[in-house]
């Protein structure tokens, strides 16, 4: 049975509402004015969720918007929604599909499927197990080949979690189909001693069975013999895998989406990093924020006052793009990360039925670990001339590893205090602002003695009211990495379904597969009959002595 039809958002008559108000108030809103007439701001507007602490006070909203947002909300049947969702309705209606990344996550007994997801994990990390066992296992590298949901998710997580690492063991990912991911790579490995990990649901992903293909070849050149043992798939076209060479293959399931696949046997490569009670954890914490986002009061649940929060700004204030600035050095591939999770779940131009939106959904994720980020686009952020909210993710406590002791640890430390404040001080600043008339009282040492006080004082004055979110953690552990990727997952999920769109297919991949799988023997014929005279002439040129 599919689930039953809601409002979409604009058919909501909070909709109109929050028209008005963001004409009569929300466009005019200013934060410094906002926290002088509300001194406990910063308690009103943040909460704990299990694992992330929230700063929601620096944002562009207040009490009536937001309870105007959610009555949206629950005009769109956003609560049934989520109820679908977690019961296993099959919510991915342009393919027919349930969507149950939380199933992956749940204690046994306590999800759906629940017996062959468990038997799943445990073979997987049984798997893991031996292979973390280097003394009988006598791997050094793991080599992981995929692309998309099957590199992002694992790759990112296994540099969040370097502190849970097996010593002694090595973890690489090749996703490009550009062999120059994968060449420079190949002369470091021993293939005596290197594991590859094939990662492609249906064993057909072009990107990934090339990098295979190449990876197979130079192991069989290097005097590599077992295929099967130094190869293994997570595929669940075992056929094919084993047509490959490949006998060691972990199946999954189609209600499983490929950019929330991490939590499955995709995460095999987690599994060899951290071992198997870390990755427990890692499914722990995002259980966590499920049952959070299943039992929370609108008004206090995370992911859906972030969630409406994303379509305030972007269908009202017209913000078209968010920046991610993780102030921590394992969380520099959340941004990349997360841009396939919203822009893939949530970058749509039709609703449910198939009809045009008159409005923007997903907007553009991007960002760069801090404090890298300051030196290359925050200039934008504080004085360019578009507003773009940021997302701040700040760590309390370092985990620097058991190796760092005494004089080096003190000297870490002091460091980690100062990327705290960095941290504070770009949201402080993005609200804050400079007014003309502090900069004309300031003296610039650098400024150009040629230029009057004037023009220096409005070349070094920033607006400020400019919106920011502070997520931060207490440490960065398994537990904590599942129940902020959880959040964001759920995140996504609120705004395509007030939306009234699909966050769970993405035909906008297909064109360019089909297109290249008809232009790649074209490459090698040099035929260009009947393209189009750009594709036309690149081809040419490309052919050209």
């Amino acid at each position: 049975m599919s689930p039953a039809p809601h409002l979409r958002c604009d058919q909501s008559p909070a909709w109109a509402a929050l028209t008005e108000r963001y004409q009569a108030s929300g466009q005019h809103f200013d934060l410094r004015q906002a926290f002088a007439a509300e001194p406990a701001r910063f308690e009103t507007w943040s909460l704990q969720a299990p694992e992330v602490f929230a700063d929601l006070s620096k944002n562009r909203i207040d009490t009536p918007t937001l309870q105007l947002l959610l009555q949206l909300a629950r005009d769109c049947g956003l609560e049934a929604q989520r109820d679908a969702l977690l019961a296993g309705a099959p919510v991915n209606l342009t393919e027919g599909r349930a969507v149950l990344h939380t199933a992956l996550r749940a204690p046994a007994g306590q999800g759906l499927h629940s017996e062959d997801v468990q038997s799943s994990l445990n073979r997987m990390l049984a798997f893991a197990e031996g292979v973390r066992d280097t003394a009988t296992s006598g791997i050094r590298d793991v080599v992981h080949i995929g692309i998309g949901g099957s590199d992002l998710g694992p790759a990112m997580v296994v540099g969040a979690l370097q502190a849970y690492t097996q010593p002694g063991l090595k973890l690489h990912f090749v996703s490009n189909v550009d062999g120059h991911d994968l060449a420079p790579l190949l002369p470091q490995l021993n293939p005596a001693t290197t594991l590859f990990v094939i990662a492609s649901k249906t064993f057909t992903t072009q990107e990934t069975l090339a990098n295979a293909l190449a990876a197979r070849t130079w192991f069989l050149a290097a005097g590599g013999t077992d295929v099967a043992r130094h190869f293994v798939a997570t595929s669940s076209n075992t056929a094919a895998a084993a047509a490959f060479g490949i006998t060691t293959a972990f199946g999954f399931w189609d209600w499983v989406g490929g950019r929330y696949s991490l939590w499955s046997v995709i995460g095999l490569p987690i599994a060899i990093a951290i071992g198997a009670e870390n990755f427990r954890a890692l499914l722990a914490g995002a259980h966590a924020m499920d049952r959070h986002f299943a039992e929370a009061p609108l008004e206090r649940n995370l992911p859906v006052l972030l969630g409406v929060l994303d379509l305030w700004y972007r269908n009202f204030h017209g913000f078209s793009s968010r920046s991610v600035a993780p102030y921590h050095q394992g969380l520099r591939r959340l941004p990349a990360y997360l841009q396939q999770l919203e822009m893939e779940s949530n970058g749509k131009g039709v609703d449910l039925q198939g009809q045009a939106l008159p409005y923007g959904t997903s907007p553009v994720v991007w960002g760069e670990a801090g404090t890298n980020g300051q030196h290359a686009y925050f200039q934008m952020l504080h004085q360019g001339t578009d507003v773009i909210p940021v997302e701040f993710i700040a760590v309390k406590h370092p985990n620097f590893g058991a190796h760092v002791a005494g004089d080096l640890e003190a000297c870490l430390q002091d460091q980690h205090r100062k990327l705290l404040a960095n941290c504070l001080a770009q949201s402080q600043a993005l609200m804050q602002g400079k007014r003309f008339e502090e900069a004309l009282g300031e003296k610039a040492p650098t400024a150009s003695a040629e230029l009057d006080p004037g023009t220096v004082a409005r070349h070094r004055s920033f607006p400020g009211n400019r919106p920011s979110t502070t997520l931060v953690l207490d440490r960065l552990t398994p537990s904590s990495l599942g129940a902020l990727i959880a959040l964001y997952e759920h995140r996504v999920f609120v705004s395509g379904a007030l939306w009234g769109i699909n966050s769970f297919d993405q035909w906008g991949v297909e064109l360019g597969k089909a297109l290249c799988n008809s232009l790649l023997p074209r490459l090698s014929s040099g035929d260009a009959a009947g393209l189009d005279g750009s594709t036309a002439g690149l081809l040419n040129h490309l052919l050209s002595e």
